[in-house]
């Protein structure tokens, strides 16, 4: 009976073990079978080296070709393993896989002392994967903790052994690597954390770069430098232990010595980086490839626009400005007085009223139709289809010229250009120019009631600064890949000419004078100025918008909410931030004389017509024009003088009479011969509103 039953027994063994020893052999025949399957479908080495599949980087550079901001990845030159250092190799290895050498792509010993922990605490402290593994992980899956994932590791690894070299890993492994701070690869985080590429790399900053990879988020140096320096102490203890280095060269490294770069501050610069980047989708069709953009961008002009914005905004208001070079470069974008509290761009985004600024297209059309700076008109009262114009000053000076109308920016004129010229013909100028909002065409469409953009209003005045040769602001001059491959190049085109060159002259007359004497004498800055203040009801808008030397700059001050700031005016805060930006702003370039000396009038405006601030003579009226009532209860009432004569013969002062009574002091001018006018050129009206402001 024992015979028997140890008989049985010795039949059960031995049938368990063939089960095992076959069950054994079918995993064997069927992980080989997955490991070359593996392996026929791997990449190529030089398909896993391109990193295509990390995303596309674009580093942005600046006019000047540093670099001003990165986004996506950033990946660095790829390193061979030969021009990768060996400290940072060692320290690699030692803190990650220090059986790297030996295993064949999943290390036993270290899994089963990560099975060990875990049985001990009850959770997984200890990672058994191996760098090889890692390199699986990072190229083909993702990082959930599944057991399925884990056995699809494992196999892909023994399957990239298989493929590739232990130096070929190696260095896939360090130029693929996700070490935080959207560095990808050694020395993309060489450069962001130290400034330099990995190739210099010093056994205490290889050892704070190996320390990033068990947990990048929190050992990075630009969020906790301290936690970094203390990991890469972790990892010089490990590189001394694994015989990688020798205790005196540990004893020597100093982590908390290495000094850390400070991430670059990107504040205003990202009102243009907002603007322009999204036009790449327009000029190229590559969205793989890592890719250079080079800017128009002056980081200097651009400091100086955010200093002179927020040193004259006034209190609880907001400030845009906005610099184009005689091509349509942007050298300047300052969309508000701090990126970080709002990225709402006022200078592209937001659509206000311009106010007097408006004129510049009033102005251009009467020129363009014949008339002259020195020509006579008439500052009197005047109603258009039930609308009446009233002058900021409260009175009315009778005969003047287009020059002295212009520069005292006087209302009635402007209103008077526009029944005689054509309102439709002005909103054509306008959008001619470049204005992509509507424009409408009402009578007081000459004050600036019509919304715009304060970049097509700066656009409009660097076409007359241009000599009516038209301006198309870009910020891109050329995209590249990273190996240099051109992608696009920006091409100016000064074959359309919007304005006659005289046309374009006689407005630049203009503009200097009420820069000279006039509404702007606030933004003079010692060389040649030509430009225009604008100035909304109830002080709502400021604006200032000029040229010189080449350069076009538009100021906008105004609250988001469109509500009153008291004392805001065109020719205040607006002029003195232009002043400010642009004393400095063109301090190198050459002083540029404009084709028409300025001929000053006989007569001084101060303070400022658009900012009266004296006691208002004769009638008084409100905002909308409306009359009031005198203070003085027994003041006797106010007669318009340019209403009826004095004398008692009741001739009728009207626009007849006017025409009568200047006509001999108006000055002779020779027929011009006719002109075309150019065809216009503008936007249609957007389809839909702008983005509402961040408060």
């Amino acid at each position: 009976m024992a015979s028997n039953g140890s008989s049985r027994t010795r039949r059960a063994f031995s049938t368990l073990l063939k089960v095992a020893i076959y069950g054994t052999l079918a995993v064997l025949i069927a992980l080989v079978v997955a490991v070359a399957v593996a392996m026929s479908s791997l990449p190529s080495y030089r398909e896993l080296v391109r990193r295509d599949d990390l995303g596309q980087m674009i580093q942005v550079h600046a006019a000047d070709g540093s670099i001003m901001m990165s986004l996506g990845p950033s990946f660095g030159d790829w390193l061979r393993y030969n021009e990768i250092p060996p400290v940072m190799r060692k320290a690699m290895v030692a803190i990650e896989d220090k059986r790297f050498r030996s295993h064949i792509g999943v290390d036993p010993i270290g899994l089963a002392r990560a099975v060990e922990v875990r049985v001990q605490k009850g959770t997984w402290t200890q990672g058994g994967s191996t760098i090889t593994q890692q390199l699986a992980r990072n190229i083909f899956l993702n990082n959930s903790r599944t057991f399925g994932r884990k056995i699809r590791e494992a196999i892909l690894a023994m399957a990239i052994e298989r493929r590739f070299t232990k130096d070929q890993i190696l260095e896939l492994y360090l130029n693929r690597v996700y070490f935080g701070g959207g560095a990808y690869g050694i020395d993309a985080a060489s450069r962001r954390f130290f400034g330099h590429s990995a190739r210099q790399l010093s056994l205490s900053e290889a050892a704070i770069i190996a320390g990033l990879v068990k947990a990048p988020s929190n050992y990075s140096p630009t969020a906790d430098a301290e936690a970094a320096k203390g990991r890469a102490g972790v990892v010089v203890k490990a590189m001394v232990e694994n015989d990688f280095i020798t205790p005196e060269q540990g004893g020597s490294a100093d982590p908390t010595a290495v000094k850390l770069i400070p991430p670059p501050k990107q504040n205003s610069v990202r009102y243009f980086t907002d603007w322009v980047l999204p036009q790449l989708d327009t000029l190229i069709d590559e969205t793989v490839e890592p890719i250079q953009v080079w800017t128009t961008l002056d980081l200097n002009m651009q400091k100086l626009g955010d200093q002179a914005i927020n040193a004259n905004v006034p209190a609880g208001a907001q400030g845009a400005l906005i610099s184009l070079d005689r091509d349509g470069a942007v050298r300047a974008m300052v969309g508000g007085k701090d990126y970080v509290a709002s990225i709402y761009n006022r200078g592209t985004q937001a659509t206000r009223q311009p106010g007097s600024a408006f004129k510049l297209f009033v102005y251009l059309t009467a020129l363009e139709a014949g008339a002259k700076p020195d020509d006579m008109t008439v500052d009197a009262p005047i109603t258009i289809d039930g609308w009446s114009p009233r002058n900021n000053s409260r009175n009315y000076s009778g005969p003047v010229s287009i020059r002295e109308a212009f520069a005292r920016s006087i209302n009635t004129v402007s209103a008077r250009l526009g029944q005689q010229f054509g309102f439709r013909s002005i909103a054509d100028m306008a959008m001619r120019l470049g204005i992509s909002t509507h424009v409408n065409t009402q009578p007081s469409m000459v004050l600036g009631t019509s919304d715009v953009r304060l970049l097509d209003m700066t656009r409009a005045f660097a076409v007359v600064g241009h000599k009516g040769v038209a301006v198309v602001p870009y910020g891109i001059t050329k995209v590249t890949t990273a190996r240099g491959q051109l992608l696009y190049q920006h091409q100016s085109d000064e074959s359309r000419v919007l304005l006659p060159p005289y046309v374009a002259a006689e407005m630049t007359d203009l503009l200097q004078t009420a820069v000279l004497s006039g509404t702007g004498v606030a933004a003079q800055i010692g060389r040649p100025v030509a430009g225009k203040t604008g100035t909304t009801s109830s002080n709502k808008d400021g604006w200032f918008i000029g040229f010189s030397s080449g350069l076009t700059t538009g100021v906008w001050m105004g609250r988001d909410d469109a509500k009153t700031i008291p004392g805001l005016q065109g020719g205040r805060a607006p002029a003195r931030a232009f002043h400010d930006y642009m004393i400095q702003a063109v301090a190198n370039r050459p002083v540029e004389q404009f084709e028409t000396k300025p001929v000053l009038p006989d007569w001084q405006t101060e303070p400022d017509e658009e900012a009266w601030f004296g006691q208002p003579q004769g009638m008084q009226v409100d905002e909308n024009g409306n009359p009031l009532q005198p203070s003085n209860p027994n003041a006797p009432p106010f007669e318009d003088p340019y209403l009826k004569r004095e004398g008692g013969d009741g001739e009728k002062m009207d626009q007849q009479w006017i025409d009568r009574q200047i006509a001999p002091r108006q000055p002779q001018v020779p027929a011009q011969p006719s002109r075309q006018v150019p065809a216009m050129r503008g936007l249609p009206p957007p389809d839909s509103e702008p983005p509402k402001p961040v408060q």
